[in-house]
Order: structure tokens, then C-alpha cells, then sequence
């Protein structure tokens, strides 16, 4: 991915009357409290306005009962899959996004924004003139059980997609995970402590998934144990049907250890909270094959 411009910044001519009226006007369909975002952000140029804007946006383009689903944290959202837009709404979205922000998003940069999350931090990157953190990777089947040291029937991941500073998969309960036909009998649920196991399954992805935290080094797959999980709290029974969605974001990662911080939704119901996972890792020398590729990972600096 190309760097940003660092001279987007610099360059913006000061902020007229006549450019107000024609901000206003492209936000006319927009909230009053995106359109007063957009002006203090055009007017000081100060990025802390840019997730009212990106969430303002989005809204004015998303169907009216799926509004709801932007209050709150909604970081995680797909715009797509979860908030129902096409490429062409999101095409428009982009245009917008561009025009209010005065940034610039290349189609190949468009396609690594998937969430409401990585919007916001592309954007805010873009508008600091800074570098945006490397596209997030989506493991599918096959990829994704290959790289796992964990695999079937204990392996609760479907599909994932990492990033350096989060990681979020999805789970479908079958029914005919092996534990069920016992937890409980005749009304099968899925254990707690299974789903937080999702969870440490997650943070393993997110050790391997091509994030090394030294030139030259790896996370040794044979390394990641899990340690500890603190201020857990179950909020919704699941059951065969059921798909989980995943969250983990990384507070803390230093050798030994990486901790992070944790979510399972069903839909948009809650299912388990975790303030806190544990995981012990150790890194070894990669391959020789991969140390050209090898760079210095952005892991470590998103979590400090």
C-alpha cells in the first residue's frame, strides 16, 4: 500500500464562507451533528472529528432500520454484510468520505476497508498524513485449519480475519459438536468455557497469522498456551443454530505474553465478555525462505 500524502495536510486552502455553504450542501441529507463535525474538522483540521463524520455518512446511506445498529460501539460492523450496502453505496460512501475529509481512497485501498473500524482509522491515518497499518488478512476453510496448531473437533473458527490491532472470526454451532450430546441432555448448549476456548483459538490466529514481532523471527506455533482469562461475564445461552462472532483486540504484547480483551455476539445480542485473556508465546527463528519478507511487525506499536 502506498504511503499517504504528506502533504495533504499542508496544503488545504483556508476554509471560506462559500466552502461552508458547499459542504453543507453535499451533507444536506446528513445529521446536523455530522454536518457541524464536518465544518470543525474543514475549519481546524483536527482528526478527533472524523468518527462523527465517517459515522454520519454511513448512517445517511444505511436502510432505516438498520440505524440502530451505528449507536454505540460499532466499530466492528461490516458495511457490507452487516449493514446491508452494495458496492456501488459504498462507492458513494467513499466519494463523500473524500470530498468532506478532502483525502484521497485508491480503489486497491477501498477493498482492504471492511469494517466501520477500519474506515475510521484509514481515514484519520490518511488525514494525519501519516502511513494507514497494514490491511487486515481474511482466512477462509482450508487456510485458516492449515495454519491453526489446533484441529478438528476442537477447533471453534470458521473463518477470521486479523489484523495487528484486532481479530474477529465467526463460529456456526452444527449441533454436532461432540460435547453436546451430554451439555445437556436433550437440550443441547454450548459451554461457556468452550467459547471462551474460541477465544484463545482467535488469539493463537492472531500470534501466527503473519504478525511477527522481530525482524527475522516468528511466533512458534508450538509456543502459545493459554494462560489466563479475567472478568468474564456469560450474558446469553447459545445454542445449535447459532452463529458466534468473535472479537479480540490486543491490550498488551511483550514476550512472553499477549493480552487481550474479548467479545462473542450473536447478532447483536451478547453472549461473552472477557476483560481480559491471557496467552503465553515464544518466538523462533522464521524460516530462511521468509526472511526477506520479513519487516518489523506494527504489532507491537499498536498496543503500547
Amino acid at each position: 500500500m502506498p504511503d499517504a500524502p504528506s502533504s495533504d495536510t499542508n496544503l488545504r486552502k483556508p476554509f471560506a464562507p462559500e466552502d461552508e455553504a458547499s459542504l453543507r450542501e453535499s451533507l444536506r441529507r446528513c445529521s446536523e451533528k455530522t454536518v457541524e463535525a464536518a465544518v470543525a474538522y474543514r475549519k481546524a483540521a483536527d482528526p478527533k472529528h472524523i468518527p462523527a463524520i465517517i459515522i454520519g455518512i454511513i448512517e445517511r446511506f444505511v436502510e432505516p432500520e438498520l440505524r440502530p445498529r451505528l449507536a454505540g460501539e460499532c466499530d466492528d460492523l461490516r458495511v457490507i454484510e452487516d449493514l446491508g450496502l452494495d458496492s456501488l453505496t459504498m462507492m458513494e460512501i467513499v466519494m463523500l468520505v473524500e470530498e468532506v475529509t478532502q483525502t484521497k481512497i485508491e480503489n486497491d485501498e477501498l477493498r482492504g476497508l471492511v469494517t466501520i473500524g477500519d474506515i475510521k482509522i484509514f481515514v484519520d491515518c490518511r488525514a494525519r498524513g501519516v502511513p494507514p497499518p497494514a490491511p487486515a488478512k481474511t482466512l477462509l476453510g482450508d487456510d485458516l485449519r492449515a495454519l491453526m496448531p489446533i484441529g478438528a473437533p476442537f477447533l471453534f473458527l470458521d473463518d477470521a480475519r486479523v489484523s495487528p490491532t484486532q481479530a474477529t472470526a465467526s463460529y456456526r454451532i452444527t449441533g454436532q459438536e461432540f460435547f453436546l450430546a451430554g451439555h445437556f441432555k436433550g437440550n443441547p448448549v454450548m459451554p461457556a468455557s468452550i467459547m471462551l476456548e474460541s477465544l484463545g483459538q482467535l488469539g493463537v490466529l492472531h500470534l501466527l497469522a503473519g504478525l511477527p514481532v522481530e525482524a527475522g523471527k516468528i511466533v512458534g506455533a508450538a509456543t502459545i498456551f493459554f494462560a489466563s482469562t479475567d472478568g468474564v461475564r456469560c450474558h446469553r445461552v447459545c445454542k445449535p443454530g447459532d452463529v458466534l462472532t468473535l472479537t479480540l483486540k490486543p491490550k498488551r504484547v511483550k514476550e512472553p505474553l499477549a493480552v487481550y480483551t474479548g467479545s462473542i455476539r450473536v447478532g447483536q445480542e451478547k453472549a461473552i465478555i472477557a476483560e481480559e485473556i491471557t496467552l503465553t508465546f515464544g518466538l523462533v527463528e522464521a524460516p530462511v525462505a521468509a526472511h526477506a519478507a520479513t519487516e518489523p511487525s506494527v504489532l507491537s506499536a499498536a498496543v503500547a
